[in-house]
């Protein structure tokens, strides 16, 4: 495993900064178009450690290590100016150590409880997560700090990241398996009070939002953290340069399995821009 990268940090300071934005799969697309919004002429690499999809599948001392390894090696391909960490498993867990071993910023993704609990009106809030981030403590952490004055629904649902896939890859699950797996999320209390606010503590789930909306029981308002994680770009690089408000190029895509692009799965990527993918293979196991 590579020892301390020694990138220099960026300070906004470069006018065409590249960006990596990393994820376990295609959860992190949802992120990487906010962020492009926000910098359109920076370079972007989207990169998916789909070897490795689901991060839930590996126990934490595992998982740290993954990460880790990947990143040395997409750090060292790429040199970006600055990466987002667009998995809420892998920011929860792996971040402290991300940023012991790179002097580049790194930007994390925190389940969305303090805007829902500012937004409910109900006073009854969601969180619609992995198995993982609902057990972890962080979460209960933030609940805690944000949200002690709500009632708190906390719903791991075990299926939807692969969900979210199957939507991008042409292989859309059905509306009863769905809806299953969002139902938990609304609740009335005894005096009437409904569910109005779910946080969607997963960058996978936005990609079935519409979905989601359609499906709901009654009109809630979704709270998806990536238009925040955007603004926290902004605030580290600064602004695009006048006249450069609204260049955009393509996007680099870099998998490190490859297994699962399809034809159809590419369609979609190219349709988000990302028109250029390479694998950079690197087995779950190959550290």
């Amino acid at each position: 495993m590579a020892g301390t990268a020694t990138i220099p940090v960026a300070t906004g300071a470069n006018p065409t900064p590249t960006i990596l934005v990393f994820d376990s799969g295609l959860g992190g697309l949802t992120v990487l178009e906010q962020v492009r919004r926000a910098r359109p002429d920076a370079a972007y690499v989207y990169a998916a450690d789909d070897a490795a999809f689901p991060y839930g599948r590996l126990d934490e001392a595992a998982l740290v290590d993954r990460v880790l390894a990947v990143m040395d090696r997409l750090v060292a391909l790429h040199r970006p100016d600055l990466v987002v960490i667009a998995c809420n498993t892998a920011s929860t867990l792996v971040l402290p150590a991300l940023r012991q071993r790179f002097t580049i910023p790194l930007v994390g993704v925190v389940p969305p409880i303090k805007p829902a609990a500012e937004a409910t009106r109900s006073r009854r809030i969601s969180l619609l997560a992995t198995p993982g981030t609902v057990a972890r403590t962080y979460t209960h952490e933030l609940i805690e700090s944000y949200a002690a004055a709500c009632a708190v629904t906390l719903v791991g649902a075990p299926n939807l990241a692969g969900f979210a896939e199957a939507e991008l890859a042409g292989t859309p699950v059905d509306d009863a398996r769905l809806s299953a797996e969002i139902a938990p999320c609304f609740s009335i209390s005894d005096d009437g009070r409904r569910t109005d606010v779910v946080c969607l503590a997963c960058t996978h789930y936005p990609l079935l939002l519409a979905r989601f909306q359609a499906l709901a029981p009654w009109p809630v308002l979704w709270i998806d953290p990536a238009p925040a994680i955007a603004r926290r770009v902004t605030q580290l690089l600064g602004a695009p340069p006048r006249g450069m408000e609204h260049r955009a190029g393509s996007i680099l895509g870099a998998f490190t399995g490859g297994a699962g692009l399809t034809e159809p799965l590419r369609a979609s990527l190219a349709l988000r821009d990302v028109t250029s993918v390479a694998v950079e293979a690197m087995p779950l196991g190959l550290q």
